[in-house]
């Protein structure tokens, strides 16, 4: 049996019962009426036949016109119940007209309607209390459950164990649920048939389209579908959107906390969610609270979100140091309205310039600088070599020397994936920069960390706007290849753990190289489907998957570390150190500072070939003619 075919018998097993009970209500009504008062009139069988029939009658028209079939009995609330009530009132108005039509209601004892009201509200609510006692254990929830009116019908997708303080939220506004919860889908599939806090287990996930189904028909439109807790890990998001997009219905985040819970619409972020890593934040304030921290590039996506962080462990000063005068300015006013009581100061400067970086942390005299400044898109770079080189490596390794100058205990360094194997100018400048860092340290008292991670989900330039606004028109959404992986990770994980990285290595004089754990690199095209259906749109189907090819300097799939570099667990979860022994020619500061030169006059052949005779593994495919 379908599920359309389920509900449609449940509704008509719901209608006759409530026909029959209508019949029952006003049968009993009248024939008591009749043996309190002295005897049945001559014509009472055709009496109570007509009386009864003429209810039962208009009763099924009243629910039927209001609705009141396509409640489920176990989902019953209070709303259901005046919903009730008022067809039972519809039906008495119906009533008494056909009678009088009758026999003007001669021989009808006229408070047998009143009786036969309160007899057929009595069946039944008493029905639907049976129902709810069976399946909730809460036979009065019919009368004392709170909705705000507008609450959408939401199916809940939740583990068991995390769905009683999901269920316990929603009910703590004071102005009633802002939700209501049809049914649970317990993603394994666990605790079918039971019900959590009055909500009954429909099933496991892979009843979604059969629970969609059968609600959709049962309460006239589809209910939107909540996930929270662990449910939103991927490896059930996917199944969720495909589903709930097949019937065009939304998928939200249902969060737990907060006043009475909160639903959202499912991120991009939402779809890499992992299990929560447990990080121990107390080195990290230890080291930021009380401190001068200086982030360049503090108006970027990873910057300012390390600002933030950096912010909220109150350090005696935050200053931030960036290129871009809008940038600076949104992060500025963000951080100064989330944190009113954290001196902050915003210096506008360009990292490629020594004066201004020099005096912007001779000023701020940090303690602590984060190195975040960077020109990251990788076909924009290969047709900006000069600029690549000029802000990627020389404003690294000016930002250093600065931080030597003035005394600087310790310098984080953002690198990125992309220096691995480089085939482009980005990721070769990033690994020039690594070097270069590594050599500034063993020079001086000033301790680096350099951390590698890979792309940052919704960062500015990265493919998850872009497909928002292809999706946004209409389509096509394009992928440049099909089988393109990448490693993605939120802002705000990402931030985290770089900060965690920096409290690691305190050895002055050296410099240390991290990865992070960034899971199991992503399908570009799978993340561009998942993206669709987030809209309740079909890929392929309501918006066109476009190839367009590899762009410039372009890989298939990235690496987080080379195959001589060992890497080791710490005891921070989530960051591996690498080992590394990369040789340091006795030439290497005359090499850069060659490249820098050829890259200041804008000699971009001259500047790809010193690069690639620092970074041996970049191998440039072509030289412009």
């Amino acid at each position: 049996m379908t599920p359309r075919d389920e509900a449609r018998r449940a509704m008509a097993m719901t209608l006759g019962f409530d026909t029959v009970a209508a019949a029952i209500a006003m049968a009993i009504a009248v024939i008591s009426r009749w043996l309190s008062t002295g005897g049945a009139p001559p014509d009472a069988v055709q009496a109570v036949a007509m009386a009864t029939s003429t209810f039962a009658l208009v009763g099924l028209a009243s629910f039927y016109l209001l609705r009141v079939h396509r409640q489920v009995w176990r989902h019953a609330g209070w709303t259901d119940a005046i919903k009730i009530i008022q067809a039972v009132g519809l039906a008495t108005l119906m009533f008494l007209p056909v009678m009088f039509l009758w026999n003007r209601l001669i021989g009808f004892p006229r408070s047998a309607i009143l009786i036969a009201d309160i007899i057929w509200l009595a069946i039944i609510f008493l029905g639907r209390m049976i129902a709810l006692g069976r399946s909730t254990r809460r036979p009065f929830q019919i009368f004392f459950s709170r909705l705000q009116r507008d609450a959408p019908m939401t199916l809940l997708i939740c583990k068991a164990i995390e769905a009683p303080a999901v269920l316990r939220a929603l009910n703590q506004d004071q102005a009633g649920a802002k939700v209501r919860v049809l049914g649970l889908l317990e993603p394994d599939g666990a605790e079918f048939g039971r019900a959590i806090r009055g909500v009954p287990v429909m099933g496991g996930l892979d009843d979604l389209g059969k629970v969609l189904d059968l609600l959709a028909v049962r309460y006239g439109k589809t209910p939107l579908v909540a996930v929270s807790g662990s449910a939103r890990e991927r490896q059930y998001m996917t199944q969720i959107l495909e589903e709930a997009a097949n019937r065009k219905t939304e998928v939200m985040t249902l969060d737990a906390g907060g006043d009475g819970g909160s639903m959202l619409p499912v991120r991009p972020a939402d779809l890499l969610k992992r299990r929560e890593r447990i990080l121990d934040n107390r080195p990290v304030a230890d080291l930021i609270e009380g401190s001068r921290v200086l982030v360049t590039g503090g108006g970027g996506t990873i910057g300012s979100e390390l600002a933030r962080q950096c912010a909220a462990m109150n350090p005696d000063s935050l200053t931030l140091f960036d290129a871009s005068e809008y940038n600076l300015y949104e992060a500025d006013l963000a951080l100064r309205g989330e944190f009113p009581n954290v001196r902050i100061n915003s210096e506008l400067g360009d990292v490629r310039d020594e004066i201004r970086v020099g005096r912007a942390i001779k000023e701020a005299d940090p303690d602590v600088i984060i190195h975040a400044a960077a020109l990251k898109h990788v076909p924009l770079m290969e047709h900006n070599v000069c600029e690549a080189i000029l802000t990627n490596v020389g404003g690294a390794v000016k930002t250093a020397r600065a931080a030597i100058e003035n005394d600087v205990a310790k310098m984080v360094f953002v690198s990125t994936d992309k220096a691995v194997h480089p085939d482009n100018v980005m990721g070769a400048t990033k690994r020039l920069a690594e070097i270069a860092m590594t050599r500034q340290a063993r020079s001086s008292n000033l301790a680096v960390s350099m951390v590698r991670f890979g792309n940052v989900l919704g960062s500015s330039g990265s493919v998850v706007p872009l497909f928002e606004r292809q999706i946004s028109q209409g389509g096509p959404v394009t992928l440049t290849h099909p089988d393109v992986t990448r490693y993605f990770m939120t802002v705000e994980e990402a931030s985290a753990l770089v900060l965690q990285s920096t409290t690691h290595n305190g050895a002055p004089g050296t410099s240390s190289l991290y990865v992070l754990d960034m899971g199991e690199p992503i399908q570009i095209k799978a993340l561009a489907e998942a993206m669709i259906r987030l809209k309740g749109l079909v890929p392929g189907r309501d918006i066109e998957i476009r190839t367009t090819g590899l762009r410039p300097g372009e890989k298939m799939h990235e690496m987080l570390t080379y195959n001589h570099e060992e890497v080791h667990s710490i005891d921070i979860e989530g960051i591996y150190k690498v080992a590394s022994e990369h040789v340091i020619a006795n030439d290497f500061d005359e090499q850069l500072d060659e490249l820098l030169e050829h890259a200041r006059q804008r000699r971009r052949d001259e500047a790809i070939l010193a690069l690639s005779r620092l970074v041996p593994e970049y191998k440039p495919k072509h030289l412009r003619d």
